[in-house]
């Protein structure tokens, strides 16, 4: 891409980030999500060569890479298996939050352990009544001396099965209004009775990595595991986590977008019909030409809002739009290498029916793409005020 040229660095990060794909990911991909198992062996891979530990600074033992960095590197991931990503990407958002709103007893104990991957998990967040409304989650935690008693529900919860350690979001005050000041955020950790990993959910696509209910019932938590020290910040430090998950939503559109145009441009070159290539047909080449396009324009504005956000500048006008646009790009595009695929992409002999049924996970993760517009309007509006 002639805007961004690589520093050598990210070349070097890269680098190794593209052999453990293809010496780890690319030869057992496509059975262990046909079987919807879980990649133990790449996890325990990935937390040898430091890889939950990639945007935590170095002052806790991390790799401390940037964010446009760490967008490529899940751009490269998701390429190969977009689950693993997924895998990668709700623990790092833990850590984030930790590190901007933490305490600094909760940095030093957890951070360290976040970035060796020996403490490992994501955000326990959605409800089955509050995905994109987050002020509306009902889990409530009670102060009981110095301690809080949580009681309610979590769904869809990536990590949830094999991590070990959670954000988990509540309601600590029920009354206030506006709603959303009643939201507190705490670190939590399996071990303690209450903590109920109930169910994995059954899913289209996205599968290996599990997806789970998690209930909790009379489920002691120390004062000391409240985010930043004081209640009613929560959906603050949501937010704040949220900026760094849309740059990660675009990269995973993004990268399926790559999987999706490389396969069909590689197949569109192989393959025959009436005694030529059918890159070679009139029809092809006007789907290549738009799915070539798409995916620059993509790369670009996940760039601009990992750049951004790196920067320390407000980046949820960036975000939104490089959410909004590389997920649907890697929607779009996964159905338009079936089409040139034909009936052999519709088969689980080639990955592209892999790509169809994971990429519209990304059109909801992280806001779905109607709440992006209306984030993305709002953005322009203050932009553009007159």
């Amino acid at each position: 891409m002639a805007l961004f040229t690589p520093t050598d660095e990210q070349t070097q990060v890269l680098d190794m980030v593209k052999d453990f794909c293809k010496k780890e990911i690319d030869p057992v991909a496509r059975e262990l999500e046909q079987k919807d198992e879980y990649p133990h062996e790449i996890v325990e891979k990935m937390k040898e060569l430091g890889f939950f530990g990639f945007t935590i600074p170095e002052e806790y033992d991390g790799i401390g890479i940037d964010f446009v960095t760490y967008s490529l590197v899940i751009e490269e991931i998701t390429r190969h298996w977009m689950s693993v990503a997924g895998i990668l990407n709700s623990h790092l958002i833990m850590a984030y939050i930790v590190e901007k709103y933490g305490t600094e007893e909760q940095k030093n104990s957890f951070l360290p352990k976040f970035a060796t991957g020996e403490c490992r998990g994501g955000l326990a967040l959605s409800e089955a009544e509050a995905g994109t409304d987050v002020q509306n989650i009902s889990t409530k935690a009670e102060k009981n001396g110095e301690h809080y008693i949580v009681n309610g529900s979590k769904m869809w919860i990536t990590n949830a099965r094999y991590g070990n350690t959670f954000i988990l979001a509540t309601k600590t005050d029920t009354k206030i209004k506006p709603r959303y000041k009643g939201i507190s955020l705490f670190l939590i950790q399996k071990g303690e009775s209450g903590f109920i990993v109930q169910k994995d959910i059954e899913k289209l696509g996205y599968k290996g990595v599990k997806t789970s209910e998690i209930v909790f019932e009379n489920f002691k938590v120390s004062s000391n595991q409240l985010i930043g020290g004081e209640e009613g910040k929560g959906f603050k430090q949501v937010l704040g986590g949220l900026e760094l998950g849309r740059v990660n939503v675009a990269a995973r559109g993004l990268g399926l977008a790559r999987a999706a145009f490389e396969d069909a441009i590689r197949y569109a070159q192989e393959r025959k019909t009436f005694g030529k290539p059918i890159a070679e047909h009139q029809a092809i080449q006007l789907k290549l030409g738009e799915m070539g396009t798409k995916l620059e324009a993509a790369r670009l504005l996940t760039m601009n809002a990992a750049t951004k956000l790196q920067e320390g500048e407000r980046s949820d006008l960036e975000a939104g739009m490089a959410k909004l646009f590389a997920t649907e790009a890697g929607f779009e595009l996964s159905s338009e290498a079936m089409r040139i695929h034909g009936g052999y992409g519709y088969t689980k002999e080639f990955n592209i029916e892999r790509y169809y049924r994971d990429s519209p996970l990304m059109l909801i993760g992280e806001g779905t793409n109607e709440i992006q517009k209306i984030v993305i309007s709002k953005g322009l509006t203050e932009k553009y005020k007159i």
